[in-house]
């Protein structure tokens, strides 16, 4: 019997990410589980777009309660390859997700306990499970290729 664990649906996102660097995006990815399998999927598309909201979780939410004909998502993990933000975390929170799952941690924006932490807030009544740092070193790799490549020019979008 073939055991699924967090690192085979972070697969799935680090391979979102990748679509994402092709495109010169930030190169982050997300995938929805529900059920054992994926619901949804999204990367990052703020440039290609030129949307603010097109990030990898917000894209990644839509198409999985598109799939499940329902906006509550109570049943489903979002893997992401990198820390929501506060917009992707209250989309999380909304969406009524209860376990997130990220590869790498954002001190900057990070709003799953790093800088902010809108999953855990009293206030909000939220209490999202949270794991954090699979497949870290390969998530974090992407992203410092992919802005050691915006530094040497090779992209014209400011980020």
């Amino acid at each position: 019997m073939h055991i699924t664990t967090h690192e085979t649906w972070m697969e799935l996102a680090y391979r979102e990410a990748e679509k994402a660097y092709e495109k010169d995006e930030v190169p982050v990815g997300a995938v929805v589980v529900a059920q054992k399998k994926v619901v949804g999927r999204g990367y990052n598309m703020v440039e290609s777009l030129q949307d603010s909201t097109a990030h990898a979780e917000m894209i990644a939410i839509t198409a999985a309660s598109e799939t499940l004909g329902s906006w509550r998502l109570d049943e489903a993990v979002l893997y992401v390859t990198k820390e929501p933000c506060p917009m992707c975390a209250g989309a999380i929170y909304l969406s009524r997700i209860p376990h997130v799952v990220f590869g790498v941690s954002d001190s900057r924006m990070g709003a799953c306990g790093s800088a902010v932490d809108v999953l855990h807030n009293s206030i909000l009544h939220s209490n999202v499970a949270v794991t954090v740092g699979i497949l870290e070193a390969r998530c974090l790799g992407i992203l410092q290729a992919f802005f050691k490549k915006v530094r040497k020019g090779n992209n014209h979008s400011e980020r």
